[in-house]
């Protein structure tokens, strides 16, 4: 009798076909989180989708977004659907070889005033913590605030970005990941000199000796 082991490695691919509104709309999901342009060769590797086929969707959603509703013959083959009439407040940018949605540029008096303004918001108890694991573990990337947490903290960091409070700090030599550190406005705000002054946590949290080992062995 032969016992059968899975391949850890093999990887289960979903058909983008049984999606709503099949590879088009799945390409469209993947722009909207991203946080820097992807070029269409990664965009393909992650959609499984040849680099050919993803370029002629993105042009599409390109003039989709503008509102142009004729569609060029050679996009046929890379989806059946329509364009609407009415040019979206967002575009999609090919910038520096990458891709990635960006709002408008006939906007940008109206969501700067919004952005401005939603500061004077009170942040809610999930960008609270969020920023203070980014506060205390800074440079860090957003993965490891979601690890801390044990949420998606993706809308929670573009929030914070947008309030100045966090600021990209470069890359993650390894994993190339965004790193993440509180600005001058946080210091600012906090009424402190220095990331230095804020308080110590460990006396008020009995239990968490050899916390510092545990991050360092979870960086290994």
């Amino acid at each position: 009798m032969t016992n059968h082991t899975p391949d850890p490695e093999a990887e289960v691919l979903v058909d983008l076909h049984d999606l709503p509104g099949g590879a088009r709309s799945a390409l469209e999901a993947v722009l909207m989180v991203l946080d820097q342009p992807a070029s269409a060769t990664d965009l393909a590797a992650g959609l499984n989708l040849t680099v050919a086929v993803v370029e002629e969707l993105l042009a599409e959603l390109q003039r989709e977004y503008s509102g142009y509703t004729v569609k060029a013959p050679d996009m046929d083959d890379a989806s059946d659907a329509g364009f609407s009439a009415s040019p979206r407040g967002f575009e999609l940018r090919n910038i520096a070889g990458g891709w990635r949605i960006y709002s408008r540029t006939e906007f940008a008096d109206i969501v700067g005033r919004f952005v401005l303004e939603g500061q004077t918001a009170r942040l809610t108890q999930a960008a609270l913590e969020t920023l203070a694991v980014i506060a205390y573990r800074q440079p860090v990337s957003r993965a490891r605030v979601s690890a801390i947490r044990g949420v998606n903290v993706d809308s929670v960091v573009r929030t914070l970005v947008q309030r100045g409070l966090i600021e990209d700090s470069g890359t993650d030599p390894e994993s190339g990941a965004i790193l993440y550190r509180t600005t001058s406005y946080f210091l600012e705000r906090m009424g402190i000199g220095s990331v230095a002054e804020l308080p110590q946590l460990s006396p008020h949290l009995p239990g968490l000796e050899g916390i510092a080992e545990f991050y360092d062995a979870d960086r290994m």
